[in-house]
């Protein structure tokens, strides 16, 4: 039998016959299960059905980057748009080793949901590059983005699909898009992604929105199930951004913060943790590992430690059938994409944990990326006040929608919100009916 031909990328040789799909776990099974579920509680269209439960578009490219020492290396790349029936595609760009083709299509339709779900003017997209950027030198990284931005073009733009910062990107990486797409133009074209520095179209409040929106959603929760966060115990899985911002905002509201986690691993002290403290500590040593007074604990381990409320803000997949038995909280805030299976949906209803789904807890990112493309297609730019009360106001009217619907059909939270962003989606989608 003839071995497969090896191919090397970034440094790391594989065969033919592997896919990347195959290493990563299958989140996108779980998506459309998810779909499932709420298409059947509303009893959509079975035509409905097939239309919404695969991408409309799918582009992969694999494309050639001259690295620092004149090596050329060769990349592959994703851009997925899910349903476009309620506006322009809109989603993130993660730049991660174990990207894949099905992680993308998923992360893609939660986009359409989650868009929905805050009733905003936008359909759902995602795109990667299956790479380890810490690897790489940061010319090498904007060149990686540039020559990605010139594959995905033909696809993207203000009025067709709008990227925004997600997994090892930021708002740098959102400026070296945007210039590149503006160069192809031969004009400045702000508003073809978000997360973008204020000085070229930022708006103010995006750095904070995920966590601010997850922390309006616990309000909300805190309210429904009579536990004030003030006092409230806090663990939190994933020290990036939404986590580290979350910390601040939970303790401001008088939380105390009992276990927090990053890559590298967690600290837990029930006595409570400073989060400022201990982003201090990271931007010195790398990592909250090792921070003093705190005892170590793994990342599987911060998700049973003993606390109120449970913030996931790290990858997918982290609350499992495996686990799900052992975790303590009352609530549980889905800052992160996906971190609950199916299976441990089932698990936490029974125990009777309040689950924040991810489609709604986290969708202040995308709320407020919806705040700084109005803005960048009008050129005129709001105040953080106005930015953090029109963030409440549609989160608040979210969660309520979400809760209302989970009441009246006598549903978890997360079938609810499913429930609730289908419906929407279908009614546009069979409005629009099918061309030609």
């Amino acid at each position: 039998m003839a071995t497969p031909n090896p191919v090397t990328t970034q440094g790391q040789t594989r065969t033919q016959t592997e896919e990347p799909t195959q290493a990563a776990p299958n989140i996108w099974a779980v998506a459309q299960q998810q779909f499932d579920a709420a298409a059947e509680k509303l009893d959509l269209d079975d035509g409905l059905r097939r239309v919404l439960r695969v991408p409309k578009r799918e582009l992969t490219v694999n494309f050639p980057v001259t690295m620092d020492d004149g090596r050329v290396e060769v990349f592959t790349g994703y851009r997925v748009q899910h349903n476009v029936s309620r506006g322009p595609a809109k989603g993130g760009i993660r730049y991660h080793q174990d990207v894949s083709l099905d992680e993308v299509r998923a992360l893609s339709m939660w986009m359409t949901w989650k868009c929905a779900t805050v009733d905003i003017p936008f359909g759902g997209g995602k795109g990667g590059v299956i790479v380890d950027p810490k690897q790489l030198s940061t010319r090498e990284v904007e060149g990686l983005t540039r020559r990605f931005t010139t594959e995905i073009s033909p696809i993207i733009g203000p009025d067709r699909d709008i990227p925004a910062p997600d997994v090892n990107t930021n708002a740098q990486t959102m400026a070296w898009i945007m210039d590149t797409f503006s160069m192809h133009h031969g004009y400045t074209i702000s508003g073809v992604v978000t997360g973008k520095p204020i000085s070229i179209g930022g708006s103010l409040g995006r750095n904070e929105a995920t966590a601010r929106g997850a922390v309006f959603t616990l309000l909300q929760a805190s309210k429904v199930l009579n536990l004030p966060l003030s006092g409230a115990r806090v663990a939190i899985q994933g020290y990036g951004n939404a986590g580290s911002i979350a910390a601040t905002l939970l303790a401001e509201q008088g939380a105390t913060i009992v276990a927090l986690s990053d890559s590298s691993g967690g600290i837990h002290n029930p006595s409570g943790l400073d989060p400022a403290k201990v982003s201090a500590w990271k931007r010195e040593h790398g990592s909250v590992v090792g921070f003093p007074g705190a005892d170590e604990v793994s990342n599987a381990e911060l998700l049973e430690v003993d606390c109120d409320i449970l913030v996931p803000a790290a990858l997918e997949n982290q609350i499992t059938a495996a686990n799900a038995g052992n975790i303590k909280a009352r609530i549980v805030a889905e800052a992160a994409n996906g971190p609950t299976t199916p299976q441990a949906d089932a698990i936490l209803h029974d125990k009777g944990v309040f689950l924040i789904p991810d489609i709604l807890c986290n969708a202040g990112g995308v709320t407020v990326s919806y705040f700084e493309w109005v803005q960048d297609m009008q050129s005129f730019f709001w105040t953080e006040d106005r930015i953090n009360e029109s963030l409440k106001e549609i989160m608040d009217r979210a969660f309520e929608s979400v809760h209302a619907m989970s009441e009246h059909r006598e549903v978890d939270m997360r079938t609810a919100a499913y429930m609730v962003a289908v419906a929407r989606v279908a009614e546009a989608t069979n409005l629009r009916g099918l061309y030609p």
